[in-house]
Protein backbone atom coordinates (compact mmCIF):
# COMPACT_ATOMS: atom_id res chain seq x y z
CA UNK A 1 0.00 0.00 0.00
CA UNK A 2 3.22 2.17 0.59
CA UNK A 3 4.69 1.86 -2.81
CA UNK A 4 1.17 2.51 -4.14
CA UNK A 5 0.75 5.53 -2.59
CA UNK A 6 4.14 7.14 -3.39
CA UNK A 7 3.76 5.67 -6.84
CA UNK A 8 0.70 8.09 -6.92
CA UNK A 9 2.18 11.07 -4.99
CA UNK A 10 5.20 10.85 -7.63
CA UNK A 11 2.98 11.12 -10.54
CA UNK A 12 0.79 13.93 -8.85
CA UNK A 13 3.91 16.14 -8.15
CA UNK A 14 4.66 15.80 -12.20
CA UNK A 15 1.34 16.23 -12.96
CA UNK A 16 1.14 19.71 -10.78
CA UNK A 17 4.83 21.08 -12.62
CA UNK A 18 3.58 20.59 -15.96
CA UNK A 19 0.82 23.16 -15.68
CA UNK A 20 2.36 25.17 -13.00
CA UNK A 21 5.52 25.74 -15.38
CA UNK A 22 3.23 26.62 -18.07
CA UNK A 23 1.76 29.52 -16.16
CA UNK A 24 5.11 30.60 -14.99
CA UNK A 25 5.99 30.89 -18.91
CA UNK A 26 2.88 32.63 -19.90
CA UNK A 27 3.88 35.56 -17.26
CA UNK A 28 7.40 35.60 -18.12
CA UNK A 29 6.49 35.33 -22.24
CA UNK A 30 2.66 37.52 -22.73
CA UNK A 31 3.61 40.12 -19.22
CA UNK A 32 7.20 40.28 -17.96
CA UNK A 33 9.50 40.32 -20.89
CA UNK A 34 6.93 42.92 -23.22
CA UNK A 35 6.79 45.05 -20.11
CA UNK A 36 10.46 45.04 -19.45
CA UNK A 37 9.36 44.12 -15.89
CA UNK A 38 12.63 42.39 -14.28
CA UNK A 39 11.52 40.13 -11.31
CA UNK A 40 14.45 38.29 -10.11
CA UNK A 41 15.58 34.78 -11.19
CA UNK A 42 17.30 33.59 -14.57
CA UNK A 43 14.26 34.17 -16.33
CA UNK A 44 14.67 37.95 -15.30
CA UNK A 45 18.07 37.55 -16.31
CA UNK A 46 16.95 36.12 -19.09
CA UNK A 47 14.97 39.42 -19.92
CA UNK A 48 18.08 41.45 -19.78
CA UNK A 49 19.66 39.32 -21.87
CA UNK A 50 17.49 39.51 -24.69
CA UNK A 51 17.29 43.28 -24.39
CA UNK A 52 20.69 43.76 -24.25
CA UNK A 53 21.40 41.16 -27.49
CA UNK A 54 18.94 42.89 -29.48
CA UNK A 55 21.41 44.56 -31.69
CA UNK A 56 23.59 41.37 -32.50
CA UNK A 57 20.38 39.38 -33.75
CA UNK A 58 16.79 40.28 -34.68
CA UNK A 59 14.52 40.11 -31.71
CA UNK A 60 17.96 39.28 -29.45
CA UNK A 61 18.89 35.82 -27.85
CA UNK A 62 15.13 33.91 -27.02
CA UNK A 63 14.38 33.14 -23.08
CA UNK A 64 14.48 29.94 -23.41
CA UNK A 65 17.95 29.56 -24.95
CA UNK A 66 18.82 31.99 -21.98
CA UNK A 67 17.40 29.83 -18.99
CA UNK A 68 18.35 26.30 -20.40
CA UNK A 69 22.44 27.49 -20.90
CA UNK A 70 22.84 28.99 -17.11
CA UNK A 71 21.14 25.88 -16.12
CA UNK A 72 23.14 23.18 -17.54
CA UNK A 73 26.48 23.99 -15.51
CA UNK A 74 24.35 24.20 -12.18
CA UNK A 75 22.86 20.79 -12.80
CA UNK A 76 26.30 19.20 -13.93
CA UNK A 77 27.60 20.22 -10.20
CA UNK A 78 24.38 19.77 -8.74
CA UNK A 79 23.96 16.12 -9.70
CA UNK A 80 27.89 15.30 -8.86
CA UNK A 81 27.15 16.91 -4.92
CA UNK A 82 23.80 16.17 -4.64
CA UNK A 83 22.75 13.10 -7.14
CA UNK A 84 20.18 12.54 -9.60
CA UNK A 85 17.60 11.42 -7.12
CA UNK A 86 17.54 14.26 -5.39
CA UNK A 87 17.40 16.69 -8.42
CA UNK A 88 15.07 14.85 -10.45
CA UNK A 89 11.84 17.14 -10.32
CA UNK A 90 13.74 20.08 -10.23
CA UNK A 91 15.83 18.69 -13.41
CA UNK A 92 12.41 18.07 -14.65
CA UNK A 93 10.70 21.50 -14.04
CA UNK A 94 13.52 23.52 -15.43
CA UNK A 95 13.01 21.44 -18.58
CA UNK A 96 9.17 22.34 -18.83
CA UNK A 97 9.79 25.68 -18.01
CA UNK A 98 12.39 26.08 -20.98
CA UNK A 99 10.13 24.07 -22.75
CA UNK A 100 7.34 26.14 -22.43
CA UNK A 101 9.28 29.59 -23.06
CA UNK A 102 9.79 27.76 -26.56
CA UNK A 103 6.69 27.04 -27.16
CA UNK A 104 4.34 29.81 -25.71
CA UNK A 105 4.87 33.00 -28.24
CA UNK A 106 6.07 36.67 -27.15
CA UNK A 107 3.00 38.63 -27.44
CA UNK A 108 1.61 41.30 -25.32
CA UNK A 109 -1.61 40.84 -23.01
CA UNK A 110 -1.18 43.86 -21.33
CA UNK A 111 0.32 46.76 -23.60
CA UNK A 112 1.46 50.08 -21.84
CA UNK A 113 -0.15 49.20 -19.06
CA UNK A 114 2.76 48.60 -16.03
CA UNK A 115 0.51 48.18 -12.83
CA UNK A 116 -1.44 45.94 -14.40
CA UNK A 117 1.18 43.92 -16.00
CA UNK A 118 2.82 43.91 -12.31
CA UNK A 119 -0.40 42.80 -10.90
CA UNK A 120 -1.58 39.88 -14.07
CA UNK A 121 2.10 38.78 -15.02
CA UNK A 122 2.29 38.47 -10.43
CA UNK A 123 -1.13 36.23 -9.94
CA UNK A 124 0.16 34.15 -12.91
CA UNK A 125 3.90 33.55 -11.97
CA UNK A 126 2.62 33.36 -8.14
CA UNK A 127 -0.05 29.95 -9.00
CA UNK A 128 2.72 28.64 -11.60
CA UNK A 129 5.49 28.96 -8.51
CA UNK A 130 3.14 27.45 -6.05
CA UNK A 131 2.03 24.44 -8.05
CA UNK A 132 5.65 23.73 -8.61
CA UNK A 133 6.59 24.15 -4.70
CA UNK A 134 3.51 21.77 -4.22
CA UNK A 135 5.10 19.45 -6.89
CA UNK A 136 7.74 19.48 -4.49
CA UNK A 137 10.47 20.53 -7.25
CA UNK A 138 11.88 24.56 -7.91
CA UNK A 139 12.70 25.09 -12.00
CA UNK A 140 16.53 25.38 -11.04
CA UNK A 141 17.68 29.02 -11.54
CA UNK A 142 18.82 31.20 -8.59
CA UNK A 143 17.14 28.66 -6.11
CA UNK A 144 19.91 26.15 -7.57
CA UNK A 145 22.46 28.85 -6.90
CA UNK A 146 22.03 29.93 -3.84
CA UNK A 147 21.67 25.75 -2.65
CA UNK A 148 25.02 25.57 -4.03
CA UNK A 149 26.41 29.16 -2.71
CA UNK A 150 25.39 27.48 0.49
CA UNK A 151 27.01 24.27 0.79
CA UNK A 152 30.15 26.62 1.33
CA UNK A 153 28.49 29.29 3.18
CA UNK A 154 26.92 27.46 5.80
CA UNK A 155 26.22 30.52 8.43
CA UNK A 156 23.38 31.78 5.37
CA UNK A 157 20.29 30.13 5.27
CA UNK A 158 19.49 29.46 1.18
CA UNK A 159 16.81 32.14 1.47
CA UNK A 160 18.77 34.80 2.10
CA UNK A 161 21.20 33.95 -0.42
CA UNK A 162 18.84 33.92 -2.87
CA UNK A 163 17.40 36.90 -2.11
CA UNK A 164 20.84 38.41 -2.15
CA UNK A 165 20.92 36.77 -5.97
CA UNK A 166 17.30 38.41 -7.00
CA UNK A 167 17.89 41.64 -5.53
CA UNK A 168 21.42 41.85 -7.94
CA UNK A 169 19.32 40.52 -10.97
CA UNK A 170 16.25 43.42 -10.23
CA UNK A 171 18.85 45.86 -9.93
CA UNK A 172 20.66 44.99 -13.23
CA UNK A 173 16.81 44.98 -14.72
CA UNK A 174 16.55 48.88 -13.52
CA UNK A 175 20.24 49.50 -14.97
CA UNK A 176 18.50 48.34 -18.40
CA UNK A 177 15.04 49.33 -18.17
CA UNK A 178 15.10 52.30 -15.68
CA UNK A 179 14.20 52.96 -12.19
CA UNK A 180 10.14 53.14 -13.12
CA UNK A 181 9.94 49.47 -14.21
CA UNK A 182 12.33 48.24 -11.54
CA UNK A 183 9.87 49.52 -9.38
CA UNK A 184 6.66 47.89 -10.64
CA UNK A 185 9.00 44.92 -11.03
CA UNK A 186 8.90 45.26 -7.26
CA UNK A 187 4.73 45.22 -6.94
CA UNK A 188 4.79 42.05 -8.81
CA UNK A 189 7.70 40.21 -6.75
CA UNK A 190 5.21 41.27 -3.70
CA UNK A 191 2.39 40.17 -5.72
CA UNK A 192 4.37 36.77 -6.76
CA UNK A 193 4.85 36.12 -3.10
CA UNK A 194 1.55 36.71 -1.57
CA UNK A 195 0.25 34.14 -3.99
CA UNK A 196 2.27 31.76 -4.21
CA UNK A 197 2.77 31.66 -0.01
CA UNK A 198 -1.14 31.64 0.04
CA UNK A 199 -1.26 28.71 -2.44
CA UNK A 200 1.48 26.46 -0.94
CA UNK A 201 -0.32 27.57 2.63
CA UNK A 202 2.85 29.45 3.76
CA UNK A 203 1.92 32.76 4.88
CA UNK A 204 4.95 33.30 6.73
CA UNK A 205 8.39 32.00 7.40
CA UNK A 206 7.24 28.55 9.77
CA UNK A 207 4.45 26.04 9.99
CA UNK A 208 3.49 24.68 13.35
CA UNK A 209 2.11 21.33 13.27
CA UNK A 210 0.38 19.61 15.81
CA UNK A 211 -0.63 15.71 15.06
CA UNK A 212 -2.25 13.50 16.94
CA UNK A 213 -2.19 10.27 15.59
CA UNK A 214 -1.84 6.08 17.18
CA UNK A 215 1.66 6.00 14.90
CA UNK A 216 3.38 8.56 16.75
CA UNK A 217 6.88 6.61 16.68
CA UNK A 218 6.26 5.90 12.83
CA UNK A 219 5.69 9.46 11.54
CA UNK A 220 7.77 11.00 13.63
CA UNK A 221 10.90 8.97 12.31
CA UNK A 222 9.52 9.47 8.71
CA UNK A 223 9.27 13.36 9.92
CA UNK A 224 12.91 13.82 11.07
CA UNK A 225 14.46 11.35 8.22
CA UNK A 226 12.45 12.90 4.60
CA UNK A 227 11.84 16.12 6.10
CA UNK A 228 14.99 16.47 8.29
CA UNK A 229 13.02 18.44 11.04
CA UNK A 230 12.99 17.47 15.06
CA UNK A 231 9.68 15.93 16.35
CA UNK A 232 8.60 16.68 19.92
CA UNK A 233 6.59 13.85 21.78
CA UNK A 234 3.86 15.37 24.44
CA UNK A 235 1.64 12.99 26.30
CA UNK A 236 -2.13 14.64 25.49
CA UNK A 237 -5.16 13.01 27.27
CA UNK A 238 -8.66 12.71 25.01
CA UNK A 239 -11.17 14.12 27.33
CA UNK A 240 -13.91 12.93 26.21
CA UNK A 241 -12.93 9.14 25.67
CA UNK A 242 -10.23 9.54 28.51
CA UNK A 243 -7.26 8.03 26.73
CA UNK A 244 -4.14 8.93 26.81
CA UNK A 245 -1.70 9.13 23.56
CA UNK A 246 1.59 10.76 22.24
CA UNK A 247 0.55 14.11 20.19
CA UNK A 248 3.25 15.61 17.61
CA UNK A 249 4.51 18.82 17.43
CA UNK A 250 6.86 19.89 14.59
CA UNK A 251 8.02 22.89 13.07
CA UNK A 252 8.89 23.48 9.37
CA UNK A 253 9.67 25.78 6.85
CA UNK A 254 6.99 26.94 4.72
CA UNK A 255 8.09 24.91 1.82
CA UNK A 256 8.48 21.71 3.52
CA UNK A 257 4.18 21.45 4.95
CA UNK A 258 3.01 20.13 1.95
CA UNK A 259 5.96 17.31 2.46
CA UNK A 260 4.66 16.88 5.67
CA UNK A 261 1.29 16.37 5.90
CA UNK A 262 1.95 13.80 2.64
CA UNK A 263 3.81 12.03 5.43
CA UNK A 264 1.14 11.55 8.19
CA UNK A 265 -1.63 10.86 5.46
CA UNK A 266 0.25 8.19 4.09
CA UNK A 267 1.41 6.64 7.38
CA UNK A 268 -2.07 7.74 9.37
CA UNK A 269 -5.19 8.46 7.21
CA UNK A 270 -7.01 8.91 10.71
CA UNK A 271 -4.74 11.04 11.76
CA UNK A 272 -5.41 14.60 13.45
CA UNK A 273 -3.27 17.46 12.17
CA UNK A 274 -3.70 20.82 12.96
CA UNK A 275 -1.55 23.83 11.38
CA UNK A 276 -0.97 26.91 12.31
CA UNK A 277 1.35 29.95 11.29
CA UNK A 278 4.54 30.15 13.45
CA UNK A 279 5.39 34.07 12.62
CA UNK A 280 9.31 33.66 14.68
CA UNK A 281 11.19 31.21 14.92
CA UNK A 282 15.07 31.31 16.87
CA UNK A 283 16.98 28.46 16.93
CA UNK A 284 18.84 25.61 14.66
CA UNK A 285 17.72 25.55 10.81
CA UNK A 286 15.81 28.90 11.58
CA UNK A 287 16.70 32.55 11.11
Amino acid sequence: MGKTVKVKSRYTDYILIVPGTALMALAINVVFEPAGLVTGGFSGLAIIIKSLTEGLMAGGIPLWITTTVLNIPLFLIGFKIRGAQVLGKTLFGAAMLSLWLYIIPEISLTPDDLLLSAAFGGALQGVGIGMVFIGHATTGGTDMVASLIQQKMRHYTVAQIMQVLDALVVLSGAYVFGITKALYAVIAIMVITKVSDTLIEGLHFSKVAYIITEKPEEIAQALMINVDRGVTGITAKGMYTGNSRTMLYCVVGKKQIVALKDIVMELDKDAFVIVTDAREVLGEGFV
